[in-house]
């Protein structure tokens, strides 16, 4: 079969869903993925054909996608900060606005001229791991630590760091019931940064969002209680007051929708320079404090 037959057939099924533009990207991701086509090839011979083994595997990806399954389990993988992540049920799928965090932690660590000097980093609900190996893949004198509460979460974290060639250590621990960060290899550790994309998604607001996300990525992941927005910030805070160095730094990605919330539960805890930013959007989603 022409794969430009099946790119029609793909427009067919899948436009209404997603739309014109994005139904390309996906056929070009996946004709790259299964085939080893780069995206122009079809332009410059539109009439390639395809085995009926390959026809299998792309069609197979089609009627995923017309469930609305996400394009990074499909493929499983995809990439954040320039490097490539392993992603299935089990874990969150990167997103751009984190990618800002991260970026925001480095330009501060430039400027304060610390990217080569050894310095401990805490991330919490690492996921796929993508910040800390992010982290680590920029900064790689220092001692970066991760955790989360998901047995196979970390084991694919596990996996993207050895696939990324970095060194992280990975601990399985529920944040919320922790008293202190007694789990690392050193004793009492202080860390200089702790930086944290914890479940911040009030169950009010699952109504404005998509079925590939609902149904497709883990729910302890992303949502909390509408009455208690806040538990996942409030306790990390707590645990950075105590295992922070002094005037050590903590970063969040946060609810876009309660940003003066945030401001205001980081100044009761006493932390200051308390810094809320907006991403990409427009929106209020990190916020940066430093240890008084």
């Amino acid at each position: 079969m022409k794969l430009k037959d099946i790119q029609e057939i793909f427009h067919k099924e899948l436009d209404e869903i997603y739309g014109k533009d994005e139904v390309n990207s996906f056929f070009f991701m996946l004709t790259e993925a299964f085939f080893g086509l780069e995206r122009f090839s079809l332009a410059i011979d539109p009439e390639i054909v395809i085995t009926k083994t390959q026809e299998t595997l792309i069609f197979a990806a089609l009627s995923e996608l017309k469930l609305e399954k996400p394009i990074q389990h499909i493929l499983g993988k995809t990439h954040f900060f320039g490097l490539e992540f392993k992603v299935n049920e089990h874990t969150l799928i990167p997103r751009p606005e984190t990618e800002e965090l991260v970026q925001w932690m480095l330009d501060d660590l430039k400027v304060e001229k610390l990217p080569n000097k050894i310095i401990q980093i805490l991330d919490i609900g690492t996921g796929s791991g993508c910040i800390p190996i992010a982290l680590k893949k920029n900064l790689p004198n220092a001692v970066i630590s991760a955790l989360d509460i998901s047995e196979n979460a970390l084991k694919v974290a596990k996996e993207n760091a050895k696939s990324n060639e970095v060194e992280i250590q990975f601990v399985q621990a529920n944040v919320l019931t922790l008293e202190k960060l007694n789990l690392f290899e050193e004793e009492n550790i202080l860390f200089d940064i702790i930086i944290s994309n914890p479940p911040y998604v009030r169950n009010l607001e699952k109504e404005a969002m998509h079925k590939n996300v609902l149904e497709y990525e883990p729910d302890s992941a992303l949502f909390v209680d509408d009455h208690d927005a806040l538990v996942f910030y409030d306790k990390i805070a707590n645990l950075a007051k105590a295992h922070l160095k002094p005037s050590g730094k903590l970063y969040f990605e946060i609810n876009q929708y309660l940003g003066k919330e945030m401001i205001d539960l980081l100044q009761k805890k006493q932390f200051k320079n308390i810094e809320l930013r907006k991403d990409m959007f427009g929106v209020d989603r990190m916020t940066k404090c430093i240890l008084n």
